[in-house]
């Protein structure tokens, strides 16, 4: 087998977890649907596989795939970006202390509150970009330190090397949520043990698939516990998104040079709009996280947010007259996204209600800037 270690991103990214079929030589890799698979006559299965809820080829694929391209040492992928923070999640044990960024997406804020909560994990919310507050926050028994960034939907920027060393110092272990930014920020390089991408997103990259995956850095005995809940669970994606979500990473490199320059352009216009108060781009040098996001990430990425002058009303009316930003939640497809994140969020959001988030599609970004321009009038 290639050593991949060897090869640049965009090689390593078109070849990883692809090899020829043996039994025709397709080019393209099959889709294996059954669901179970023959033991040899002494009761074995030889060939790997027994039963798909346990492992497929294309799912085995997909996680050496994703797993090579962010320098790991395994991966485990699941049916979607919530189900894989279920499973990590999962593998810590009752009265494990956890610390998470107060503006991690909101879904993994209550994915800890309503239901881990309840089985007896604990969890604080704190502003990570605040380094003495992390430390503070540390308890005895804290064992996990969840980072995300650019966070959703404030894009504020993490330093992952200072909190990773906060937390192997605690000893305790950290993730980073990396679904915003896939190929131009390496979590490993900067000392994170687990990276989360909700796969449904970039490495999908065309709004068709759902799924989720978490790379470990070490093959070590807490990834064999997400690895157990992720069998005994159950909650694995189908071949068929495995098939789909590894042919998006073939041409991940690309998409986010195109998704991050687009988006540097219309942050950049967005900034001297008179009817746009704020901005939320680490691409810009006003940026509060903008020289540590330079620091580590090699683009600014393809998401960005803005509130409207007027308040809520405003900012409704800005979506509701855009005509080639589509009001849909997700991101990373080809297609521009715009959507009012606290309606999206509901009661106890911390978004505030005058702010917009776009998802930078592939577009010429001339015609996104004319389309924001007529709909902020």
């Amino acid at each position: 087998m290639k050593d991949w270690r060897k090869v640049r991103v965009e090689t390593l990214a078109v070849h990883a977890g692809h090899e020829i079929d043996a039994a025709t030589g397709a080019v393209a890799s099959p889709i294996h649907l059954s669901t179970t698979f023959e033991r040899d006559v002494e009761g074995t299965y030889s060939r790997g596989f027994m039963y798909t809820r346990n492992d497929n080829p294309n799912r085995k694929a997909l996680e050496e795939g994703v797993s090579a391209l962010e320098g790991g040492e395994d991966a485990a992928a699941f049916g979607s970006g919530m189900a894989a923070a279920m499973g990590l999640l999962a593998a810590l044990a009752p009265g494990d202390h956890v610390l998470a960024h107060v503006d991690a997406y909101y879904g993994t804020s209550r994915l800890l509150r309503d239901l881990f909560l309840r089985w007896k994990l604990e969890a604080d919310f704190i502003d990570m970009c605040d380094l003495p507050a992390v430390k503070n926050a540390l308890r005895l028994n804290t064992k996990l330190l969840w980072m995300e960034t650019p966070s959703n939907p404030l894009l504020k920027i993490v330093d992952l090397a200072a909190v990773a060393k906060i937390a192997h110092e605690a000893g305790a272990v950290c993730i980073c949520d990396n679904t915003w930014a896939p190929i131009i920020q390496r979590p490993f390089e900067a000392g994170a043990d687990f990276i989360l991408h909700s796969t449904t997103k970039y490495f999908g990259g065309h709004c068709d698939v759902l799924g989720g995956i978490i790379v470990a850095k070490r093959d070590d005995e807490f990834f064999h516990g997400v690895r157990s809940i992720q069998y005994s669970g159950g909650a694995v994606p189908s071949p068929f998104d495995c098939w789909l979500i590894l042919r998006g990473m073939k041409t991940l490199p690309w998409r986010m040079r195109a998704h991050c320059e687009n988006a540097a352009k219309v942050a950049g216009y967005l900034a001297q709009n008179r009817n746009v108060e704020r901005v939320h781009y680490p691409g810009l040098q006003s940026h509060p996280g903008y020289d540590i996001a330079k620091k580590q990430m090699s683009l600014f990425g393809g998401m960005l947010s803005f509130e409207a002058k007027g308040g809520r009303e405003a900012a409704m009316r800005v979506a509701a007259k855009t005509e080639i930003f589509t009001r849909a939640t997700s991101l990373g497809g080809v297609e521009s996204l715009i959507e009012h994140r606290a309606s999206i969020e509901g009661p106890g959001t911390t978004s505030p209600e005058s702010l917009l988030r776009c998802s930078i599609g592939l577009e010429h970004p001339d015609d996104l800037i004319e389309d924001l321009e007529q709909a902020l009038g």
